[in-house]
């Protein structure tokens, strides 16, 4: 009666075998087996292979307009090993991975789902559909766990519970439902680039339920910000001894007390004189802590201080597998009453790290509006392994430091009593219509550890002002004043807003942003937090007007949809359907909207067409046509003619990029691209040479290697060279002169062998945790 349990990485199943004892073996009387996954390890078929019929094949295969929006009854969902690209341009598969599972899972009693729970159910998806890909027929069980704690992974071990069928189960339905939804919603993506490219621009407009709605949204307040007109008001107001300002309540259809010039409103202010000033009444008031920040009130912090999105993800997910912090892709804006009375015995040690007075976290019982349970990883919060400081931090990324500082300081100010106040009215004695309530601070408790709702509000929002009370006297002035500016979007207003449609958990949200913000077709920027459009963003946003998937609306009904089919009060195959008629739809939008680009966003960058040569290539008698330039080189006449008697020539040029010099061989050839032939320069691979006979570079990072550094390369030598840095900053470095492969090209090089730097404590530490 062994299980086997599906970890979701390879870090998780390691922290399961700490946590039971090996890989293998036997927790609890209960005999079992660990297999590592690696995420998402299947994928969506092309969609022409997903459909039956050589008509459905050939149409499915045409992405073109005339053939969308898809029927989504003809697809069969089909799935296939996940392929993935590395930097190097070399694929690999996951095909080997899941055969691994199917070895493993040979002789077992039953499958144990134990990926992460989180909100979108992908945990469930992940393990499902490997167990679906492997045609396991046998028991499906589920292992939750709220962090990779031993504690809490032994605890979950013991609390392993019974699944039904994949189509009985709801958050594989959930998340079924999505992904399918997301792989119809690709149509989006080709209709809205390919009208773009009817009015002559060559873009990639990407859509999508989240970063279509992020790009409206930003585009939206940005057309607001530029409509503003600065229209300035006078009025009259007093001002007491202790700076307090007294206004009168201003109802713009029925008061006329604002004066559009500084001259009308001085002549009202001699209507009135100095006053003494009433007290109204004094309201001791409390506020308690803010709530605990999911991931993406964090990013929205971080990212006011210089930290990308993309960044913030890849730094807090090494700081959770070293259990600093806690899980990230949780909704909870709470934590459990086991996780507290867990981290209650932490707290100090957490403040000593993070520099918080010990002597204000005097709240030590749970609090009503922090702690509660039905959850399932609680809010982000500090992790059960304290760093011994914050330098040890930076070790896990540029925002290793921040990350901890801000969680830290968040949940502490849950541990600060209440923030006291005064609110204390009054007015002017005279004139009773001159009103003011202003706040008196009694105890600032939890606001000198951390103020999340001011940390989290718009850039410009201002705070409300405080003061040491009610002066005795007061005098008119006037006032000057203007209507209010939109804010510009930010991280943070952009974050306010999403939440504000409960549109994407924090963690996805900060996923997309993360996606629209870097890359070639990236639809926004990011400059310490504060967003524009890129011009593809402008152009999207163009296409988006009137859409439905862009309208936020939408996408608030289509979330609410996926969840009541995984509640089973809506049937998966109705969700599609709204994807089918959402396309329909956006497609007449997008075509209607594309002949506004030129008016809006600027007449498209002109293509300008490569200089070719042509000639007959003797060797084949065949008339080709070719490229003039190569990698920054342009051909000569003599160089065309010597390609088109198919002879080899010799090259030295400048990359275009690097601005790096280069000297190689190379001859025409015919080449393959996306299924097209065509004839173009090719050097020789790097096994036509010998080290020897290969081109040598003239130099290599600002260095120019003598007739005698040449000839020892060549003859396998490491030889130690001054070079200079992309900073302009000298260093030395030992080299030798080799084979390297990039992009799959294999070619000669100069090969740098840098000395491996001293591990620090900090990293002996990270890798320690990590193992």
């Amino acid at each position: 009666m062994t299980y086997l349990l599906l970890a979701e990485k390879p870090s998780a199943a390691n922290n399961f075998a700490k946590a039971l004892g090996g890989m293998s073996g036997t927790f609890n009387g209960q005999p079992y087996k660990i297999q590592k996954l690696y995420g998402h390890m299947l994928e969506f078929v092309e969609p022409h292979e997903m459909v039956r019929g050589e008509e459905a094949k050939e149409r499915f295969k045409q992405w073109t307009p005339e053939t969308m929006p898809w029927d989504a009854s003809e697809l069969t969902w089909k799935k296939q090993a996940q392929v993935t690209t590395n930097a190097t341009g070399q694929k690999s598969s996951k095909a080997k991975a899941i055969a691994d599972v199917a070895i493993a899972a040979k002789g077992v009693s039953a499958i144990v789902i134990a990926t992460d729970k989180d909100p979108s159910g992908e945990g469930q998806l992940i393990g499902w559909e490997v167990i679906q890909a492997i045609g396991w027929k046998g028991p499906v069980k589920r292992l939750y766990f709220i962090d990779e704690s031993e504690k809490e992974l032994q605890n979950g071990f013991t609390n392993i519970l019974d699944l039904p069928s994949y189509d009985k189960d709801g958050e594989y339905v959930k998340a079924n439902v999505r992904s399918q939804w997301d792989y119809l919603s690709l149509q989006l993506t080709r209709l809205s680039t390919h009208a773009a490219r009817t009015q002559g621009y060559r873009v990639v407009v990407r859509q999508g339920r989240l970063k279509s709605v992020m790009t409206k949204l930003v585009a939206d307040q940005i057309a607001r910000v530029k409509a503003y007109k600065k229209k300035p008001f006078y009025e009259v107001k007093y001002k007491d001894n202790k700076a307090n300002v007294f206004s009168r309540t201003f109802d713009e259809d029925r008061d006329r007390f604002r004066y559009e010039t500084k001259a009308d409103a001085e002549a009202d202010a001699r209507k009135y004189g100095p006053s003494k000033v009433v007290q109204d009444s004094v309201t001791k008031k409390e506020t308690p802590p803010g709530k605990l920040l999911d991931l993406g009130g964090l990013a929205s912090i971080l990212g006011a201080q210089g930290y990308k999105p993309k960044e913030v993800l890849a730094t807090y997910q090494k700081m959770y597998e070293a259990k600093i912090v806690s899980y990230p892709r949780t909704e909870d804006k709470f934590i459990s009453t086991e996780q507290f009375n867990e981290m209650a015995p932490l707290v100090n040690k957490i403040a000593a790290v993070v520099g918080a007075d010990v002597n204000l976290l005097t709240h030590r019982n749970p609090r009503k509006t922090h702690v509660k349970d039905g959850g399932a990883h609680g809010a982000n919060r500090p992790g059960t392994t304290i760093p011994t400081s914050l330098a040890d931090l930076k070790a896990y990324g540029p925002s290793g430091v921040a990350i901890y500082e801000t969680l830290a300081k968040n949940f502490l100010a849950m541990f600060g009593e209440n923030y006291i106040y005064n609110s204390i009215k009054g007015h002017i004695e005279k004139y009773p219509d001159f009103t003011a309530t202003i706040s008196v601070p009694l105890s600032l408790g939890f606001k000198a550890i951390f103020d999340a709702d001011k940390e989290t509000a718009d850039d410009e929002q201002s705070s409300d002002s405080l003061s040491t009370g009610l002066g005795a006297s007061a005098d008119r002035f006037v006032f000057e004043g203007v209507n209010k500016k939109p804010a510009h979007p930010t991280h943070k207003w952009l974050e306010k807003q999403l939440s504000r449609y409960e549109v994407g958990t924090g963690a996805t949200r900060v996923s997309t942003l993360s996606e629209v913000t870097t890359g070639k077709t990236a639809l926004l920027t990011d400059k310490r937090g504060k967003l524009d459009l890129t011009t593809t963003g402008e152009i999207a946003a163009v296409m988006l007007e009137g859409s439905m998937i862009g309208d936020p609306a939408v996408t608030e009904k289509l979330f609410n949809a996926m969840k009541d089919a995984g509640q089973f009060k809506m049937k998966p195959d109705a969700v599609l359907h709204t994807a089918t008629q959402l396309v329909k739809h956006d497609k007449d939008v997008f075509y209607h909207n594309a002949l506004k680009l030129h008016s809006k966003v600027g007449a498209p960058e002109p293509i300008v067409e490569k200089e070719k040569a042509e000639g007959e290539y003797v060797p084949t008698g065949e008339k080709v046509s070719f490229n003039r330039e190569w990698n920054g080189y342009a051909f000569s006449d003599q160089e065309v003619q010597k390609l088109l008697q198919g002879e080899v020539i010799t090259i030295e040029g400048k990359n275009p990029t690097s601005g790096n010099p280069y000297r190689t061989e190379g001859k025409l050839a015919k080449g393959k691209y996306k299924g097209n032939i065509f004839w173009g320069f090719k050097r020789l691979e790097a096994d036509a040479y010998t080290a020897q006979t290969a081109p040598f570079p003239l130099e290599w990072s600002g260095y120019k290697f003598t007739p005698n550094d040449q000839a020892r390369l060549r003859a396998g030598e490491k030889i130690k060279i001054k070079a200079i840095s992309k900073s302009k900053n000298p260093y030395e470095v030992e080299v030798t002169f080799e084979v390297e492969t990039f992009k799959g090209v294999a070619s000669w090089k100069i090969k740098p062998h840098f000395k491996e730097r001293p591990k620090s404590a900090a990293a002996k530490t990270t890798r320690k945790s990590r193992s």
